[in-house]
């Protein structure tokens, strides 16, 4: 397929070429006499049969191309897009990894024990299912609750996270990493915050390799560069990349 594609794009590339050495008429023609198979070849052909080169040099091609003149492709811009995105979702395709289900038994046991001992955190509800040989860990158990819209001990009846975060929205940001994918498979990582008060989105920076010295230095310009307001928490997970230097930048109270 590789040398397919090889193959197929010298040729387009020897064709513009030799191209240029026309007679402005004979290319005029030439042209008129294309458009006109394409228009013939549209009406006639519904799905064209494209293959994986075919596909790759149209998706080359089309970077050479002004955006006004894209008529000419027999696919539109959204078509091309999405090969490139059915591309990018093979290539990173990796195994579905998780712990197994909780048994209905269990679950039922979890939110049994929750209802009747208000007091029982998540650890002291593990250690009872234990007793029965009934083995979770406490994210479980967390899980199992919040999905029953049970909170954590000894307030399960009241505030909850979301609740929390309408009432503390203003003194909250959080930040995160997402991914963008180029046209030859390289993965960019972009840093962002986000405001919860006033939504306001900022980007740090973008890396191929990020790391702990890094994000560091991203967020120190952010807080030098942008009217960012005061934060009383930070919400971000457990990457290896928020480092400590990392949480003293904002000097606020870390939320994972």
């Amino acid at each position: 397929m590789l040398c397919r594609f090889v193959y197929l794009l010298v040729r387009r590339f020897l064709d513009v070429l030799s191209g240029r050495f026309r007679s402005r008429v004979a290319k005029d023609v030439e042209i008129a006499v294309l458009r006109h198979q394409l228009e013939v070849l549209r009406r006639q052909v519904r799905r064209l049969d494209l293959g994986p080169a075919d596909r790759a040099t149209l998706a080359v091609l089309s970077r050479l191309v002004p955006r006004a003149r894209w008529s000419a492709f027999v696919v539109t811009p959204a078509t091309i897009l999405r090969w490139h995105r059915d591309l990018v979702r093979r290539r990173w395709t990796y195994p579905k990894l998780g712990r197994p289900p909780i048994a209905d038994q269990a679950r039922e046991l979890v939110l049994r024990l929750a209802v009747e001992n208000s007091r029982w955190g998540y650890l002291r509800i593990v250690g009872e299912l234990r007793h029965l040989g009934i083995r979770v860990s406490a994210s479980t158990v967390q899980r199992v609750l919040r999905q029953a819209g049970l909170g954590p001990a000894p307030r399960r009846g009241g505030p909850n996270w979301s609740t929390f975060l309408r009432t503390q929205a203003h003194g909250v940001l959080a930040c995160d990493f997402f991914t963008v994918e180029m046209l030859w498979l390289r993965r960019l990582y972009v840093l962002f915050f986000i405001e919860l008060g006033s939504r306001r989105v900022h980007l740090a920076g973008i890396t191929p390799a990020p790391n702990g010295a890094w994000v560091a230095q991203q967020a120190r310009n952010l807080t030098m560069t942008t009217d960012l307001a005061p934060a009383r928490f930070l919400i971000r997970d457990r990457d290896t990349k928020f480092t400590r230097a990392f949480d003293e930048v904002f000097g606020s109270e870390g939320i994972q």
